[in-house]
């Protein structure tokens, strides 16, 4: 197997531009993960996105303690995540059995929902369904 370092018969091989049509683009999710947190006067909202995985581990860890020095209720907002591992599972725990409040979840794609489903930690959340939560998607009201 040769790779674009590797001399062939005629030498290396030459890597042309990837362009929008390439498949090898489609197959490689560039999307990198964030963690937002938003405090206002009676909640928290955490906004993820992206990919959310062990490279966020110092991201996750430092809101959850924000969530627990502020002793307020927490929202997470999950629309923009395109891909969770136990990383993001395991911080959505802790969340749960830190908060004196139910954590509610908002916005769930199908892929955190799979998650929520197969680990069971969905019945330590509240899952908001999507259509009650269309107009709450923006940062809470009391933050300026």
């Amino acid at each position: 197997m040769r790779d674009a370092n590797s001399p062939g018969d005629t030498g290396p091989v030459e890597e042309g531009p990837l362009d929008a049509d390439s498949s090898i683009r489609g197959d490689v999710s560039t999307e990198p993960g964030s963690v937002h947190v938003i405090s206002g006067i009676d909640h928290i909202r955490i906004i993820l996105a992206g990919e959310i995985d062990a490279d966020l581990a110092g991201d996750l860890q430092d809101a959850t303690t924000a969530v627990e020095r502020s002793g307020l209720p927490v929202e997470v907002d999950t629309h923009h995540v395109t891909f969770m591992d136990s990383s993001g599972v395991a911080f959505l725990a802790r969340l749960a059995t830190r908060s004196s409040y139910r954590v509610r979840l908002l916005n769930v794609p199908p892929t955190v929902r799979f998650l929520l489903e197969v680990t069971r930690i969905g019945e330590l959340l509240d899952v908001a369904e999507d259509s009650a939560d269309r107009s709450r998607t923006g940062p809470p009201d009391d933050v300026a």
